[in-house]
């Protein structure tokens, strides 16, 4: 592969609207962004992912947009923006946009003058069924529950919405559609942005008459046009979220050869606590052995024709700690394990506002605190066919959006340095101890540990191109693998428990671990009992 930027940098997902507040009116801001881009350029990040900030009503947190090329005024002006772009660049750090064009918001311009007549040119950039026996055209569902399909009185048609019913999908058979899009893209292009992750990605070759919603037989003619007319004369990242993808689709959009993306998000390994068959909110305990092989199978299938990218959490997961590791007595020790493992597979790391510090789940007791569309839409129709209030809350609290919502913990004065208005979405109580300036003045906190391994794959092309293996004669509950590069090899070990476990690796002798999450130096591989959550990686000599 013809090496890239974007192989080498660790990128961080900002949420604007909880990152930090510059104004105080309770909302995190462009301004706030730009006043944090030091914190940021000393962790090291070499591009952020910016979750979007267009014009929006925010009926699901920005990802519906009524105005592509303007700024939510809760965010700021144009003007912000282009000195977020311009400041960020000064620190060698490249701005991603969140690109959402599955679906607009219905009150897009384009929707607005969809639904004022059937012969509107606007009317074909939706998707617009006439009803089936007195109802909806087919049972397609909506990702946040109920149909897909929303009446319109006026016309007596349906619109499809696989989201909220204020976000109706955009028509991508539509040629017109498709060059509105890449206009835009481009605009953004021409303001210097570093690339874009696509939201959805899989869903814009929809054919809903034939009940397909992901992967659809045009989609990657679609993005392989949309690369040709806009980013792919430039140098950017771009990253597709895809839910269902699996290695092989994976392939078609990241080998370079087919002048798609640059990498996809897929969620196997996010996922795997979830029972098979089963809403997301439905959970059992992780199997470790699972989880090696899926991220195996992920760093092995690809090799040379695509491109990994290596994530934990997002604005939609649980936090990575309260999900994998322990957000109790081990929440560093477990914590440094998950970024030890994830930062050493080969594909660009994504970090998440937070995860740097450890930021764990958010517990709250009664709907009321919820503001996740998703959660509160699953929770009043549970509660309709009579699930318990105490159950649904529990669900909340696991898998719920908020959890990664909660602002920003800067330091431990009110509202956690966020700001000093109210809050648009509560704290998590825990901020007094588990903040930014508390983890900057401790050389042994979770920051850093960050910090190195970001550093360390800057400076060592074998966590880039390095071949990888998974070491197998180890118990099924603790990790190990390999990295080998041009005569190097990296030698990575994690225990994903809170218990001891022992390893022997005869073969590797007596090592020095280069990063460890306890203070290890000299480890004898050839009889090592592991500590609760202990992880380190060696260069074998």
């Amino acid at each position: 592969m013809e090496r890239k930027w974007w192989q080498k940098v660790t990128v961080y997902q900002i949420y604007p609207r909880s990152f930090q507040d510059s104004n105080n009116d309770g909302i995190g801001d462009l301004k706030g962004i730009i006043s944090r881009l030091d914190y940021l350029e000393k962790l090291g990040i070499g591009a952020i992912w910016l979750s979007p900030v267009y014009s929006s009503p925010n009926d699901d947190n920005g990802y519906d947009i009524s105005d592509y090329r303007n700024i939510m005024k809760e965010f700021g002006t144009m003007s912000d923006m282009e000195e977020l772009i311009d400041e960020a660049n000064k620190r060698g750090i490249r701005i991603v946009m969140d690109l959402v064009v599955n679906h607009t918001s219905d009150e897009h311009s384009w929707f607005i003058e969809a639904k004022k007549s059937k012969d509107s040119k606007y009317r074909d950039y939706y998707i617009w069924r006439d009803p089936i026996d007195g109802s909806e055209p087919n049972s397609l569902e909506s990702c946040f529950g109920g149909s897909a399909w929303q009446y319109d009185e006026q016309s007596g048609q349906y619109y499809l919405h696989f989201f909220s019913q204020k976000q109706p999908d955009l028509n991508w058979e539509n040629p017109e559609v498709r060059e509105e899009v890449y206009d835009m893209m481009n605009f953004w292009i021409d303001k210097g942005i570093g690339g874009f992750r696509m939201d959805v990605i899989e869903m814009i070759g929809k054919q809903p008459d034939k009940m397909i919603s992901s992967n659809g037989p045009k989609l990657h003619e679609y993005i392989n046009e949309m690369n040709q007319k806009t980013f792919g004369n430039h140098d950017l990242l771009t990253v597709g979220e895809t839910w269902g993808a699996t290695p092989d689709i994976a392939k078609l959009y990241s080998d370079p050869e087919r002048n798609e993306l640059s990498m996809i998000f897929q969620f196997e390994a996010t996922t795997l606590d979830q029972i098979d068959g089963k809403p997301k909110w439905f959970t059992k305990p992780l199997d470790v052995l699972g989880l090696k092989r899926v991220l195996s199978k992920w760093q092995t299938c690809l090799e040379d024709k695509g491109w990994n990218s290596l994530f934990w959490n997002n604005h939609d997961l649980p936090r990575a700690v309260s999900q994998y590791g322990d957000d109790g007595i081990y929440r560093v020790e477990s914590a440094k394990m998950l970024a030890i493992v994830l930062h050493l597979l080969k594909g660009t790391p994504y970090v998440y506002q937070g995860e740097e510090l450890g930021m764990t789940n958010c517990k709250v007791e009664d709907i009321a605190e919820v503001d996740d569309i998703e959660s509160r839409n699953m929770y009043f129709e549970e509660i309709e066919k009579g699930t318990p209030k105490e159950e649904l809350i529990n669900r909340i609290n696991k898998k719920g959006r908020d959890n990664a919502r909660t602002p920003m913990q800067w330091d431990g004065t009110e509202n956690a340095g966020f700001t000093k208005g109210t809050p648009w979405l509560h704290v998590n109580a825990n901020y007094r101890t588990i903040n930014a300036k508390a983890c900057l003045e401790d050389e042994n906190s979770i920051f850093y540990t960050y910090k190195k391994l970001i550093d360390y794959r800057k400076k060592n092309d074998i966590v880039v191109y390095g071949d990888y293996e998974m070491v197998d004669d180890v118990p099924d509950d603790v990790f190990v693998y390999l990295r080998k590069y041009k005569g190097q090899m990296l030698l990575v070990c994690a225990n994903f428990t809170n218990e001891f476990r022992r390893i022997n690796l005869d073969e590797f002798g007596r090592q020095t671990s280069f990063i460890s999450n306890y203070d290890e130096g000299i480890i004898d591989l050839g009889s090592k009992v592991l500590k609760p959550y202990e992880a380190f990686a060696i260069e074998v000599k």
